[in-house]
């Protein structure tokens, strides 16, 4: 039995929702998967914050409707399609599904919609290598600490080479006025 008009709408609605939330979707024909494979899916997506809906076209277009930001999906609005739609991390998600890609090798990346912008499925994989948010919050904190203490490095250089400077001048003064004494 189809469904009714009124669930078809909570869908649209939750569709709307998810999408109002999302930096990313993405567009996956999942033809060929098992119940337990798309479960799968979901559960290596859940860590990254992104949601996985197998839905028809046909309610994400209505999801979609006017909303500009989401209008280039329409392209890839064909056959089996799973929509992953990313909150959080981008890479983190990416990397996730061509994972799971690798060991089921059942579906095909269609492409994806993020800014407003149409990605085929090269752009998608190369935000994919992108390092993930903590990757780049470690790297910015490694290049300040460096920075950081390569100034405390040359402010203490300053009195210590002065320190040397002052007993150099004094060994010279001992050794002139030893040879006086002699």
């Amino acid at each position: 039995m189809g469904r009714t008009i009124e669930s078809k709408q909570a869908v649209v609605a939750d569709l709307k929702q998810t999408l109002s939330e999302a930096q990313l979707a993405v567009v996956i024909n999942y033809q060929g998967l098992t119940v337990a494979e798309i479960t799968d899916l979901r559960r290596r997506l859940r860590p990254t914050g992104t949601v996985c809906k197998v839905t028809k076209n046909t309610l994400m277009r209505l999801a979609i409707g006017e909303d500009a930001k989401w209008q280039p999906m329409t392209e890839f609005l064909s056959g089996s399609s799973a929509f992953m739609l990313v909150k959080d991390d981008i890479s983190g998600a990416i990397k996730a599904y061509q994972d799971f890609q690798k060991a089921s090798k059942k579906t095909e990346l269609k492409g994806g919609v993020m800014e407003g912008r149409a990605l085929n499925e090269a752009q998608v994989k190369a935000i994919g290598d992108l390092p993930s948010k903590e990757q780049l919050i470690a790297q910015i904190a490694g290049a300040i600490n460096a920075v950081t203490t390569k100034v405390a490095v040359g402010i203490n250089e300053v009195p210590a080479s002065l320190g040397r400077c002052l007993q150099a001048i004094a060994d010279k003064e001992q050794g002139t006025s030893d040879s006086e004494a002699a």
